[in-house]
């Protein structure tokens, strides 16, 4: 067994760590995965440490060098986790002394673990951000894809999951890459919070070291500096907000996941799912199940109890730093890899879906879907809303009890229920026709669906014109 490493805070204890206590808080299987961002954060700490004098420029130099070469390894996958660090933090430590010798005490000089973890995460928040987004991207492209294939299909909207009124397939998918727009948005916001610079906080109280916060900011590409030290080491508000809004995105990805199980169902029948995508079952040769949207729709209430938990560990949490802070991150990589998975899974299995034109024909059949049309119609010739809704229903009635659909009826039985219907009433009575007429903002009109991928395109055009210049 390897000797144990050396403690960052063992100058006042006399005894050894119980070894259960050893275990229990250690964090570095956890917080392992912080190392890249541990490492970045160090350099540009040694980098200011020598620019304000407060280590030899030769020693910082020498850090650098290290730290960059750590940096490199890490990339690599050439650093593994070390089970008898207590933390990252302690195993960059101690590796670095391998690398440069005892000038990697230096580096610690101004800061503390507590301010530095709230760095760590931070920088991980930021990229995690960065890169969640462009998945959300990836997934609303495939939708936009999916709508732009299948524009003329159409099939019954539903309300309280009974039919309703007709509406295009490709109105029903862009309905959730508006949905997943709100969540990039949210998710670009986050940035705000996320981008400000903890570290010179030192442990609660700042330090009476001359160091530069600012110069730090600048090499980090942080916005803005933490006001206060007590707030800087204890605040996790963008993490609680980073959940939050992994919370709604993975409810909105459970929607889309249920309204696919329910399409690929026979009783539906709008979609199949590709065979790469479904499994099947142990005992029954016939099956094909929606194994991974079930799953996209079960883990919507891991994020949601992610996002509770986090609030719940903050919640009477006195200033400044507690060790209930270590709870932070377990839930929030949950979060992030559950996301991560989900969004990547659904961007492919969108692209591969089989629209059962066929079928769909047959649940489009019931004219009943039109009957908010014929009011409509009414409607347009003087009569009052309420009276038109009564009249239709009426209608349906009667068609129900004499067991003909709607668009049999002749134009004399329409006119017993009122005198304002004609033969263009009788047009009514078509599902495509009742797509073409809902040209109001945002309806499901061809037209209208047109002018969303249209506008969708152009967005994800000048989104990527926009992460060009950046790169």
């Amino acid at each position: 067994m390897r000797a144990q490493q050396r403690k960052l805070w063992g100058g006042r204890f006399r005894k050894k760590i119980d070894p259960m206590v050893e275990r229990f808080t250690s964090s570095i299987a956890v917080d392992f995965r912080l190392a890249k961002y541990d490492v970045i954060g160090s350099i540009v700490h040694a980098k200011m440490l020598g620019k304000c004098g407060i280590i030899p420029q030769a020693d910082a130099t020498r850090l650098v060098k290290g730290l960059e070469r750590m940096l490199r390894m890490i990339e690599q996958g050439r650093l593994k986790p070390d089970p008898t660090a207590e933390d990252i933090h302690t195993q960059i430590h101690t590796a670095l002394g391998k690398l440069v010798g005892p000038v990697a005490d230096k580096l610690h000089t101004a800061r503390s673990r507590n301010d530095q973890v709230a760095l760590d995460l931070r920088l991980f928040c930021r990229d995690v951000v960065i890169q969640l987004g462009k998945l959300i991207t990836g997934l609303q492209r495939a939708l936009v894809d999916a709508a732009d294939e299948h524009r003329d299909v159409v099939i019954p909207g539903y309300t309280h999951l009974q039919r309703a009124q007709p509406v295009l397939l490709a109105h029903h998918l862009l309905a959730y890459v508006e949905m997943l727009a709100r969540d990039h948005d949210r998710l670009t916001d986050c940035l705000t919070r996320i981008s400000v610079l903890p570290l010179g906080a030192g442990a609660l109280a700042g330090t009476s070291l001359p160091i530069d916060r600012h110069y730090v900011a600048k090499c980090l590409r942080f916005p803005r500096v933490a006001e206060n030290s007590l707030d800087a080491v204890s605040d996790r508000d963008f993490a609680v907000e980073l959940l939050g809004v992994l919370a709604l995105l993975s409810m909105h990805l459970s929607r889309l996941a249920e309204d696919l199980i329910l399409w690929a169902t026979e009783e539906f029948g709008i979609i199949e799912l590709d065979e790469a995508f479904a499994t099947g079952s142990s005992l029954m040769p016939q099956k094909k199940n929606p194994d991974v949207l079930e799953l996209v729709r079960g883990q919507a209430g891991l994020l949601a109890g992610a996002h509770v938990a986090l609030l719940t560990v903050l919640k009477a949490l006195p200033l400044a730093y507690n060790r209930d802070l270590q709870w932070d991150k377990p839930v929030l990589f949950q979060a992030v890899d559950l996301s991560w998975e989900a969004l990547s899974v659904l961007s492919r299995l969108v692209r591969h879906l089989h629209v059962r034109r066929e079928r769909i024909e047959q649940l489009v059949e019931h004219d009943e879907l039109c009957a908010t049309d014929l009011a409509e119609y009414l409607v347009q010739k003087g009569v009052p809303a309420r009276t038109a809704h009564e009249i239709v229903g009426h209608m349906v009635l009667s068609s129900e009890r004499r067991g003909r659909r709607l668009s049999e009826f002749r134009l004399a039985e329409l006119k017993r229920f009122s005198p304002h219907f004609d033969d263009e009433a009788m047009a009514l009575m078509n599902p495509r026709r009742s797509v073409e007429l809902k040209t109001s903002w945002g309806g499901t009109s061809p037209q209208n669906v047109k002018q969303a991928i249209l506008r969708w395109r152009r967005n994800f055009a000048q989104q990527k014109s926009a992460e060009g210049k950046i790169s």
